[in-house]
């Protein structure tokens, strides 16, 4: 039975200036739709009740929206979950952004009419995919000060959690400890450890189950499935939803530092340091000692990043060493000292000693002699070199993150967590920094980053609140950010299937695992709905119910492609729906204008165009192809990690293609920007449309 598809037309917002809405109509009527109608303003309650009561009495089960961006007003057009609703931009992307009353801003706005309407005839609504026997016990995997808070922060919103801690008591690093750093008012006196009382509030709630001296095993399974075999005196199995992975730090390799007097008598590490103090009974300490800052940090050699931590931990340091040693003289040299946030006001305190003295300076040479080491620095602040004879040299070393291949995943992409260059937890570090390539699995505390124990605390709230919001929402078949509450999901007619393995390879979550042979075998609940897969599969064999090859291929072919002697070129924009197409809204709000020989497709990754799309585009007539995705590299991210990398590498491909075609290989061009990057959309199109007028017509266009 065909779905009753209804269009609705806005002419408010200027729309009806620069668009002969009637006209537009028209163009809905001879597409067979059920019902077409005008309203000066949709968003307002009439503009609702219209559409809503048609929706009633003409059992509409499709309807489309032509008005401002879908970014905006998605609170006002808000229908039953049964009815399909598509919105079509016609106000930022045409009305504001091309020039008014202009024959080719209406021919634009008539094809992005004709383009939703062959979407909508080509989708469905998602029915999700909801598993059956689905967990709401969340594992925290780590018994340091993050897993502590993370496991307390679980229990206090009535989940059940699962603490393991390889070691035989909980704490980590907190178990060294002599003293903590201030992190709240007044910053002029250090705070007692706060372990005990935290371990005594996690023991409160029953519904914490303590696993200490206790390793994984392996761990199978998805979101709201992960089975978990742990290794302990029982050799327990579990069943959870969602993992918080806080296994901590290390120290960096101090042998590594002998240019810094490591391995010579009294020089220690700042952790070695802490150590020595808390177990010395009578707390007696050398008369003159000096902190060396950055030691074998933000250096290329060794650690190429701040650690965050080592500087309040000097002035911790040596704060404890002038109440313990009132005779005591303290020396720092540093590079910068990094104290953020608030801790500038610990910072201000410590300066107020007169025995604690700071300059910036570079370490030079450390000669040990007469149980006295002399310390040449070069550098200064004051401009001239200086020696200092000290009787202990303390190293402020940095973090390094602990690994995770200890999760055992029994992903085909690992059984760690992936990592970034400087092996922290790889995440979304711009939108989404406590995820991670594995969903339902976030990372917490300094395995995601350095930081200290107030930021541990923040960052472990963070991740148990994401660990959370997967468990709600994998009950409900929906994907979790960047496209939360997405219920489509990837549906393979594995019948098609050749086993090429693209799929499994270029998915950046291990949503597929695979089958001796290489058939891919879909684990839903991981599925970040990108659809990178779907433009992975040169076989068609992956599609999503509200997008798929055949719903983009009729959009494509939908387009009224005007003749070779008409001069009037089209281009096919792909545009990434994260960056990209809010950056070309922007663009409209700002009054920018651009070519209205484009016509846009917004899709969900840049990584997800399928090669076929580009075939159907130059078969019917298209000038160009444009592909604009997320920028990549060490400042910016695709938000579904490699998608703008893909790109790259499936782009020279496709041009390789197009040479074979006789096909200028400048008929296809992919650009990344940022979503701030709303100034350049325009210059981007123009530029390229221009390109493409001096290349000339698709000699295919009228084959």
């Amino acid at each position: 039975m065909d779905k009753k598809v209804g269009v609705y037309i806005c002419s408010g917002c200027e729309i009806g200036k620069s668009i002969d809405i009637n006209k537009l109509g028209q163009v809905a009527s001879e597409q067979n739709v059920s019902i077409c109608k005008n309203h000066s303003s949709l968003c307002s309650i009439e503009g609702f009740d219209l559409i809503n009561n048609d929706i009633a009495s003409e059992n509409l089960d499709k309807i489309i929206i032509a008005a401002c961006s879908p970014r905006v007003k998605t609170e006002v057009f808000d229908f039953p979950e049964n009815i399909l609703v598509e919105r079509t931009n016609i106000r930022e992307q045409i009305a504001w952004s091309m020039e008014p009353g202009d024959e080719d801003t209406q021919m634009a706005a008539e094809d992005y009419l004709r383009m939703s309407i062959a979407k909508v005839n080509n989708t469905e609504v998602p029915t999700p995919f909801i598993s059956e026997n689905l967990s709401s016990d969340i594992l925290v995997v780590g018994g340091g000060i993050t897993g502590i808070t993370a496991a307390i922060d679980g229990a206090k919103a009535g989940y059940n959690i699962h603490l393991i801690e390889k070691e035989p008591k909980l704490g980590g690093w907190l178990n060294k400890l002599y003293k903590q750093i201030p992190y709240s008012a007044p910053y002029n006196a250090l705070k007692e450890t706060e372990l005990e009382n935290r371990i005594k509030e996690l023991e409160q709630y029953e519904n914490i189950q303590i696993h200490t001296s206790t390793t994984i095993n392996q761990i199978d399974g998805q979101p709201g499935q992960f089975e978990v075999s742990l290794q302990n005196s029982k050799n327990e199995k579990i069943t959870v939803g969602s993992i918080v992975t806080s296994t901590g730090w290390q120290p960096y390799d101090a042998n590594k530092l002998s240019h810094l007097g490591y391995g010579k008598s009294n020089v220690v590490t700042n952790v070695e340091f802490e150590e020595f103090v808390k177990n010395k009974p009578d707390k007696e300490l050398p008369k003159n000692i000096l902190f060396i800052q950055c030691a074998g940090s933000r250096d290329k050699d060794h650690l190429p990043y701040c650690s965050a931590f080592c500087c309040a931990t000097s002035l911790k340091q040596a704060t404890y060493i002038r109440d313990l040693s009132p005779d005591s003289n303290v020396f720092v040299v540093y590079k910068d000292i990094r104290t953020l946030g608030l801790y500038e006001e610990f910072y201000k305190e410590v300066q107020k000693d007169d025995q604690i003295f700071f300059t910036k300076g570079e370490i030079q040479e450390i000669i040990e002699s007469e149980n006295k080491l002399k310390v040449n620095v070069k550098d200064t602040l004051i401009g001239e070199d200086i020696s200092l004879s000290v009787d202990m040299i303390v190293l402020a070393t940095g973090m390094v993150p602990n690994g995770t291949e200890d999760l055992n995943l029994n992903y085909r992409l690992g059984k760690g967590l992936p990592e970034l260059k400087y092996n922290f937890s790889d995440s979304h570090f711009i939108c989404f920094p406590y995820e991670t390539r594995r969903t339902g699995i976030y990372a917490a505390g300094s395995l995601r980053a350095p930081m200290d124990i107030a930021s541990s605390k923040s960052d472990a709230s963070g991740a148990m609140l994401k660990a959370i919001q997967t468990i709600e929402a994998t009950k409900r078949g929906e994907a979790v950010h960047p496209r939360s509450g997405d219920k489509s999901y990837p549906d393979l007619f594995l019948d098609r299937c050749t086993d090429c393995k693209r799929c499994t390879e270029e998915c950046p979550f291990g949503a597929y695992d695979e089958t001796e042979k290489g058939t891919p075998l879909p684990n839903p609940n991981r599925c970040r709905r990108c659809g990178i897969c779907l433009g992975a599969c040169p076989e068609r064999v992956i599609n999503f119910a509200d997008y798929s090859i055949n719903s983009v291929s009729a959009m494509i072919k939908s387009v009224e492609v005007p003749d070779e002697f008409e001069e009037k070129p089209r281009i096919l924009v792909f545009v990434c729906e994260n960056d990209a197409y809010p950056a070309m809204d922007m663009a409209g709000q700002k009054g920018l204008k651009y070519s209205p020989y484009v016509r846009v497709i917004p899709v969900r990754c840049i990584g997800s165009i399928n090669k076929v799309w580009i075939s159907d585009a130059l078969s019917k007539g298209y000038d160009g192809i444009l592909q604009i995705g997320c920028k990549p590299g060490d400042d910016y991210q695709c938000h579904f990690i490699h998608g703008s990398e893909l790109t790259e590498k499936r782009g020279e491909n496709i041009q390789e293609t197009l040479e074979t075609m006789m096909l200028e290989p400048e008929r296809m061009r992919t650009e990344f920007v940022e979503i701030t990057d709303y100034d350049k959309i325009p210059q981007i199109i123009n530029d390229y449309v221009e390109e493409i007028e001096l290349i000339g017509p698709n000699p295919f266009k009228d084959m």
